[in-house]
């Protein structure tokens, strides 16, 4: 997504600068006129270092225009069984990591408010900080807590920065993604093995099969509409005169929104836990205590 995300800003004839930790995979973005930074967001030095490159390379006297936070990491475990330096981790990722390089690049965001608003008799927010959230910020789903309460706690932040920075005129978006067909899934790379695994003793070990399946997504990882399509329809908003406070684009972003905005119901209950297996587990943890209770 951050690769499209950066096509589509190239092709509406802005300078973009792409970043990512192994700077072989941007290659492709570099064969297009793109300007390519290496970034690991979890790391200091790297981003002081992207930092300086972004900085030196900008015309005299300019800032940055729009800076977003598209960097995360994936991880699904039930809440019993997380191991918490995997949890901390995934929040250092997720959470931390876009607060350290928003406060990084602020200094060139606040450079270009000022540039803007010399030009005009008020205020306008001609500086932006994108924030990729996604719309499971919003809602609870079975084995990914950890994930939706990263997402959360960074929309969280999000709409607070957004107050914060309204005065210098930095407008703060809140990105919200449902299903987009990418390799997210795939990349996980915070489990210590490939595949998703309950721990032994786990209190699921009844429902093994059918739990570690759910935290697999196998189901998800081909769903949603395609990366460039996404791009395509967020650029546009971002681009635009009034960019609204939320955006909420992917397959099935306007049922989740509609969701989200309803009172807590069993309906909705009941569909999350079927879409997410949790009605199975409930019945082969009830039959197995039934049968423990016989012997």
């Amino acid at each position: 997504m951050g690769a499209s995300l950066a096509v589509a800003f190239h092709n509406a004839g802005h300078h973009v600068y792409a970043t990512a930790r192994d700077p072989s995979k941007l290659a492709p973005l570099a064969a297009q006129g793109i300007e390519t930074v290496t970034l690991d967001v979890t790391s200091a030095s790297s981003i002081a270092s992207a930092f300086s490159a972004v900085s030196s390379s900008l015309p005299d006297g300019e800032g940055l225009n729009m800076l977003i936070n598209n960097a995360a990491g994936n991880f699904t475990m039930p809440i019993a069984d997380v191991p918490l330096d995997a949890a901390r981790k995934l929040f250092d990722l997720n959470v931390w990591a876009q607060i350290a390089v928003t406060q990084a690049f602020l200094p060139l965001l606040l450079k270009s408010a000022a540039s803007a608003a010399t030009t005009s008799n008020h205020l306008p927010a001609h500086a932006m900080v994108v924030n990729h959230t996604s719309v499971g910020s919003k809602t609870a789903l079975p084995f990914q807590g950890v994930y939706n309460a990263s997402k959360a706690a960074l929309a969280m932040l999000s709409e607070t920065m957004r107050l914060e920075l309204s005065p210098f005129g930095i407008s703060v978006i809140d990105l919200k993604t449902a299903g987009v067909r990418t390799n997210f899934i795939s990349n996980n790379k915070l489990r210590p093995d490939a595949e998703a695994r309950l721990p032994p003793g786990s209190i699921y070990e009844p429902a093994r099969e059918v739990v570690e399946k759910a935290m697999s997504q196998e189901g998800l990882a081909h769903v949603g509409i395609t990366p460039e399509r996404w791009a395509g329809e967020v650029v546009p908003l971002l681009l635009g005169r009034s960019p609204p406070a939320v955006i909420w684009r992917g397959e099935s972003a306007l049922l989740a929104r509609v969701a989200v905005a309803m009172p807590c119901s069993g309906l909705f209950e009941g569909m999350l836990k079927r879409m997410t297996k949790l009605d199975v587990v409930e019945e082969v943890v009830r039959e197995s205590r039934m049968l423990a209770a016989k012997q």
